[in-house]
């Protein structure tokens, strides 16, 4: 997981930030009308413009039908792709840039979407590392605009700016204390949305919650960036205010809880991918609140990748039944601890 290497702000809180431009080309169909021999001459088409751009970054191109079942999970896993590109693997493909910070997906949803993804709260950078690639892309692509509307794209929720920013936040005191409900309440009442780890209709796992803009239409893509921000903040101090006051009341029992989820990751033999987010969280939150002084967070955040059912396979380089991958992943956890 290279895009997790670099330093993160605020990644006590905030795992990553991830901003994505959705686009489309001019008189083509969108991808869910496109025959293959149509989406083959929009691949063309991008992959005509990526070489043209001469972006300063080395990419990577690759086929999704060139992938194995379990490669492709793992990208999903990995956050580098969306699950909605791999579900017609003869269309689509995507650029991967070296340090992984940036993918191009083709043929999702739309033809293009732009993904750039930091760890921490990095969203002001992130915005113009994409708006630098897409100004890059526009110099040979003809996108479908409209005067009126904006940028022209396959879901209606996404014309206007085709923008779609999201911070992943952890917040296990917020659940804990049982304030969760009404901050996502609240966040849905001002036009924020908040969903799962792998996005819309994926569940929450570990106490991460993923905060993105609901609408794309009627704000530029500065103000989008400013309105989350804002909140993302303010969410990270009702976090950290909340552990303060829970080691203040409740230590004993906060490390009683921290240190029997390290007792179990360490010493299991056998342990589900549920499990192990779980006891993953509340590892992090011991590191977050300070009881855990030995563990870095970005080894907890690169294990609840690596433990996700097809990464784990991918590591092992081979197949295998869930009872198997229970039994693997304790192993894993307990060489990596």
């Amino acid at each position: 997981m290279k895009w997790l290497d670099r330093e993160g702000i605020d990644e006590d809180v905030v795992v990553s930030s991830r901003v994505r431009l959705a686009r489309n080309i001019r008189d083509e169909k969108f991808p869910q009308r496109m025959s293959l021999n149509e989406s083959q001459v929009v691949t063309e088409k991008i992959l005509n413009a990526m070489e043209k751009s001469n972006l300063p970054e080395k990419y990577n191109f690759k086929r999704i039908e060139d992938l194995s079942s379990l490669e492709r999970r793992a990208y999903v896993e990995e956050h580098l792709i969306s699950p909605g590109l791999i579900e017609v693997p003869d269309k689509s493909s995507f650029f991967l840039r070296e340090d992984e910070a940036v993918t191009i997906m083709i043929n999702e949803e739309d033809h293009l979407r732009m993904q750039v993804l930091f760890p921490g709260l990095y969203l002001e950078e992130g915005w113009k590392l994409c708006s630098e690639i897409d100004d890059f892309l526009e110099k040979n692509i003809d996108y479908a605009y409209s005067e009126k509307f904006g940028y022209l794209t396959s879901c209606p929720t996404n014309v206007g700016t085709g923008m779609r920013i999201s911070c992943m936040v952890h917040l296990p005191c917020l659940v804990l204390t049982g304030y969760i409900d009404s901050l996502i309440s609240a966040l849905n009442q001002i036009g924020l949305t908040v969903r799962g780890i792998y996005g819309e209709g994926s569940q929450i796992l570990g106490n991460l919650f993923q905060i993105s803009n609901q609408t794309t239409l009627g704000e530029t893509e500065e103000e989008i960036v400013q309105k989350l921000k804002s909140v993302i903040l303010e969410v990270i101090e009702k976090e950290r205010n909340l552990r303060l006051r829970l080691l203040e009341t409740k230590k004993i029992d906060m490390e009683d809880r921290v240190f029997r989820a390290l007792g179990l990751l360490k010493y299991s033999r056998v342990i589900t991918s549920g499990e192990t987010m779980k006891l993953f969280s509340d590892i992090k939150m011991g590191i977050e609140m300070g009881i855990i002084k030995d563990i870095k967070l970005k080894d907890i955040d690169e294990l609840m990748i690596l433990c996700q059912p097809s990464s784990l396979q991918r590591y092992y380089g081979k197949d295998m039944i869930p009872e198997e991958r229970d039994i693997k992943r304790a192993e894993l956890i307990r060489e990596k601890f």
